[in-house]
């Protein structure tokens, strides 16, 4: 399958659904959307990509919107997704934030944070999953499932609640932040720990799902990247709006590698629609922990894939995996867009997470890493200081809050005295 950036917009096959249909990105072969649970191609193993015969112009979004539907948000690019609505809560609409005093210490021309942690349940997963279970409703499903290090179990339980359906979650035992289990807990998802790492969890889950167990809502769906693409189509929509041109260079945390995958596919619909000029396309550098940088490790090394690293760690537990299944679609959207992948360390990722939080910006371990990643490719010099850049945080402070705690300064006891206190202050 073609994945060059400027590949023109295939012809619709036989099995196309209203001009949409899943095509393997590694033998071709296509199917028809809604027919079928289907995750991965029937003929070879391959990932699927969701496809239309129409992508649309920046012009279209926000067209046709039902009396009901939000003008803003995922729902907004209705023109680009599988429906015209989904279970929604709503979501998408993040902010892009300015952060004048990191942009100047940086050293870039422009520098804006796009914070993914303000969806409803604090992470750009929602984005994923008010189209995935939308999709699963079609399908005719019952009970929703996902192996996950958090962040995922959070937005499946939320959404999955939504749209009253089951849902079941597998997380590794003791590697997920306590913040994203209460959240899972309280939407009403069954939770099992599991003795093993993620990687772990989600061989086991794919494997239920196989069995018909529960319909699979990890990246590895390609319904999911449908939502998330929506990150993309924001960032190029706020950003020129704001300085009327598109940004360089997109810096992002890489977990399982679904962001990034999104946002190359939405990118490569704009140029076939004729939105988006090749030159425009914003570079993708993806950033992974040093003790979890598998994608970093074939860039690095020119792979066409990706080694599973069986033992990763990391204090950004969000991308705490070894093994990403959206890789194929990944490294070539790093490299056919100019882009680069780099791996930063724990006390890295904690320094810059305190220097958003000196903005205002309060994001967990694993968001601060595009960040920490775009100060240590300036310091290389692989990023120039003309550059325009957005970096995508993906989680909410209070989804870790013990590292949020760690991070930040003890509390200071004092006496219950005012006198005693005014002395403190000025000790």
């Amino acid at each position: 399958m073609d994945f060059a950036i400027d590949a023109p917009a295939p012809a619709a096959p036989d099995c196309a659904d209203d001009g949409t249909w899943l095509a393997c990105i590694a033998c071709d072969e296509t199917f028809a959307p809604f027919e079928a649970v289907r995750y991965t191609c029937d003929e070879c193993g391959g990932l699927l990509e969701v496809r239309y015969d129409d992508p649309p112009t920046f012009d279209e979004f926000g067209a046709g919107a039902p009396s009901d539907g939000p003008e803003r948000g995922v729902w907004r690019y209705r023109e680009a997704l599988p429906f015209d609505l989904g279970v929604t809560l709503p979501e998408g609409d993040t902010p892009l934030h300015r952060v004048p005093r990191i942009e100047e210490s940086v050293g870039v021309e422009a520098l804006r944070i796009k914070h993914e942690g303000m969806n409803p349940t604090g992470s750009f997963k929602d984005r994923g999953m008010t189209v995935g279970v939308r999709v699963a409703k079609e399908l005719g499903v019952g009970a929703l499932a996902c192996a996950s290090t958090g962040n995922t179990s959070a937005a499946l339980a939320a959404y999955g609640g939504r749209g009253g359906m089951q849902t079941l979650v597998l997380l590794p035992a003791g590697k997920v932040a306590a913040g994203k289990v209460a959240q899972a807990s309280l939407h009403g998802a069954r939770i099992l720990e599991v003795d093993g790492n993620f990687d772990a969890c989600l061989d086991i889950v794919q494997a239920l799902a196989a069995r018909g167990e529960a319909y699979l809502l990890n990246s590895l769906n390609p319904f999911r990247l449908e939502g998330q693409k929506t990150i993309g189509f924001e960032i190029l929509e706020e950003f020129y709006a704001d300085y009327g041109t598109f940004p360089d260079r997109i810096v992002l945390p890489v977990g399982n590698a679904g962001n990034t995958s999104a946002l190359y596919k939405g990118f490569r619909e704009l140029v076939q629609s004729g939105a988006l000029d090749v030159d425009d396309v914003p570079k993708l550098t993806g950033v992974q922990a040093e003790g979890a940088a598998p994608m970093v490790e074939a860039i690095e090394e020119g792979n066409d894939e990706i080694r599973r690293w069986e033992e990763v760690e990391t204090r950004a537990t969000a991308i705490r995996i070894g093994n990403p299944v959206n890789a194929p679609k990944a490294l070539p959207g790093i490299r056919n867009t100019g882009g680069t992948a780099v791996a930063v360390s724990d006390p890295e990722i904690t320094a810059a997470q305190r220097h958003l939080a000196s903005e205002g910006v309060g994001v967990e371990p694993a968001s601060a890493a595009s960040l920490a990643g775009l100060k240590k490719l300036r310091r290389s010099g692989v990023v120039d200081d003309d550059e325009r850049v957005v970096c995508l945080t993906t989680g909410h402070l209070l989804k870790d809050p013990d590292a949020a705690y760690e991070a930040g300064g003890d509390p200071e006891p004092v006496p219950n005295d005012v006198d005693a206190v005014v002395d403190h202050l000025r000790d």
